[in-house]
């Protein structure tokens, strides 16, 4: 008994231990978030775009200080393209914020007149008002964290050089070095695939419903997916209010809900986790909690790198023995415990 009241002081300290620890780094990743996002955001890049710097070196015979400005112009390119596509939609967003602001002050106008017309006191102006000031907000506050993660390019860019520099093409990686950078080369390649993929498909539904800023509610949809789970559903919702202003047909805005969510569901539930889950073995419960952790300290771009992140945290715990315990956790296995013929409850 004295041995099993030891055991228990020993776990509880660690547990302590851990959750001070816990606490201190998430206030160091507040803290250094200028410097850390475009460094992690860097490493998921260069994990990429490697294999094309050492297909160049190994099989053409390329000097490095060419093959990594041939890879670093391939980076510019995507991050041009996605620059640009994000400029896009937030300048069609912006055009458009006017026109559906003053449609949605008139549907709520007329929803406020029939309660007051049932005697039941709304005050007009104030709602007529706060939304005037609201709706506009949130296009800023987008157009913000885009500017933000664009002014963060040069800062990426000098990383992946220094990193692509420091890395040997001639020598293939081993060991847990190579699972964890085969893990988030198949996840980010995956991903994009799926992302691009329903993107496409809720864009071309939007099209053919006629629905305004279809192709943007597409663009949308590629980025959202990005954030597991929490993404598709705001993706499915975002068309509403814009079919709400557009349409009188009830039939019609059920379909703008109803057919991207039938394309976001089988593409969420039925194909990404037969090409993802089994790779990433993650519970979803683990999922969700790593995208709130993150989320917390680096807003948006921390849920769409919380997946990776926690799949290279649980590599790394699995590989040795005294944290397999919280790997295994991370991925939904919980220890199997029995009682012994001495009445010890031991974990298996």
């Amino acid at each position: 008994m004295n041995a099993n009241i030891r055991n228990e002081q020993v776990w509880l300290a660690v547990g302590s231990l851990m959750i001070m620890a816990a606490v201190t780094i998430a206030a160091a990743l507040v803290y250094t978030r200028v410097v850390m996002i475009p460094f992690v955001l860097a490493i998921f890049i260069t994990t990429v775009v490697s294999p094309v710097a050492d297909f160049q070196v190994v099989r053409w015979r390329i000097p490095k200080w060419i093959a990594i400005p041939l890879t670093l112009l391939l980076v510019l390119a995507v991050l041009a393209l996605l620059g640009v596509v994000l400029i896009m939609i937030v300048e069609m967003a912006v055009h458009a914020t006017k026109e559906y602001s003053e449609r949605v002050i008139e549907i709520v106008e007329r929803i406020v007149a029939q309660l007051n017309a049932h005697h039941i006191q709304v005050d007009q102006n104030r709602i007529s008002a706060e939304l005037e000031s609201r709706l506009p907000q949130v296009i800023t506050q987008t157009a913000g964290t885009v500017s933000e993660l664009l002014s963060s390019g040069v800062l990426i860019m000098i990383f992946v050089v220094l990193l692509l520099m420091g890395r040997n093409s001639q020598r293939h990686p081993t060991g847990i070095y190579a699972e964890i950078e085969d893990t988030i080369r198949r996840y980010l390649t995956t991903k994009t695939v799926i992302s691009a993929v329903a993107g496409l498909l809720v864009g071309l539904s939007l099209w053919m419903l006629e629905v305004r800023m279809a192709p943007l509610f597409g663009l949308l949809t590629f980025l959202l997916n990005f954030i597991p789970n929490i993404g598709s559903i705001i993706g499915t919702l975002l068309p509403i209010p814009v079919a709400l202003t557009q349409f009188d047909n009830p039939w019609t805005i059920l379909a703008v809900v109803a057919v991207p969510g039938a394309i976001q569901f089988s593409i969420g539930y039925l194909v990404e986790p037969r090409l993802i889950g089994r790779g990433l073995e993650l519970h979803p419960v683990t999922v969700l909690l790593a995208l709130a952790f993150w989320g917390l300290l680096w807003g948006i771009v921390g849920m769409v790198l919380a997946v990776p992140i926690v799949a290279m945290l649980k590599i790394v715990l699995c590989r040795f023995e005294t944290t397999r315990g919280l790997g295994n956790l991370l991925a939904g296995r919980l220890p199997a415990t029995h009682v012994s013929p001495s009445g010890q409850i031991e974990s298996t």
